[in-house]
């Protein structure tokens, strides 16, 4: 004999609930744990405000080099 409840009007056996509990359950575990959809790269990155195109050149260069040892 197997535990029923009433939900909206019908019977549902406690083995049903326990596992559409455990469903969600792990549902949610693997929606929180696949990350972001949107790849780091995409993001873009904050402007440089630089006095001259020198010192431009030279922080994307040394922007550059930084990724490049990661």
């Amino acid at each position: 004999m197997v535990a029923t409840y009433t939900i909206a009007g019908r019977q549902v056996g406690s083995h049903y609930l326990a596992m559409g509990w455990l469903a969600t359950f792990a549902g949610g575990i693997y929606y929180v744990a696949s990350g972001p959809k949107t790849p780091a790269a995409s993001i873009a990155a904050p402007p440089i405000n630089a006095a001259s195109s020198d010192e431009a050149d030279f922080i994307k260069k040394f922007i550059e080099q930084a990724e490049k040892k990661n």
